[in-house]
């Protein structure tokens, strides 16, 4: 489980999802949407990685992960947008709202190097 790179790459995306949203600054953390939709992404990609030896239901476990992630981006963004001027002035943005893009890139690593694997595995059935 351990030696194949996208267990490592969805362990990154893990940590990212789980425990980065509460160290960096979210401005709406409050919110029980964004406590929620974080808290799915991290059961699927936690889920994906103990389907390590079903590459199907992890890639599609990865891309419901990247859809909650873009999802978790749009409320960001769109919460940001949404903020008055003199807000802006007295509030500071963190890292924490671009958390979901760096999950989403770790989440594509996976999936391609799961792709890798699957077809890798179809080859050598292949030649059987």
């Amino acid at each position: 489980m351990i030696q194949r790179i996208q267990t490592i790459y969805l362990l990154i995306a893990l940590l990212i999802s789980a425990f980065l949203p509460f160290e960096f600054y979210l401005q709406t953390l409050n919110d029980y949407t964004y406590t929620i939709l974080f808290g799915l992404n991290t059961s699927f990609t936690l889920v994906s990685i103990m389907y390590f030896k079903k590459r199907q239901h992890q890639f599609v476990l990865n891309r419901l992960s990247i859809i909650l992630n873009l999802i978790l981006l749009g409320l960001f963004l769109y919460s940001s947008l949404n903020l008055s001027r003199e807000t802006l002035v007295v509030s500071e943005k963190g890292i924490g709202m671009f958390l979901p893009i760096f999950a989403i890139v770790f989440l594509a690593l996976a999936n391609k190097s799961i792709k890798k694997d699957e077809d890798l595995v179809k080859s050598a059935d292949r030649l059987r």
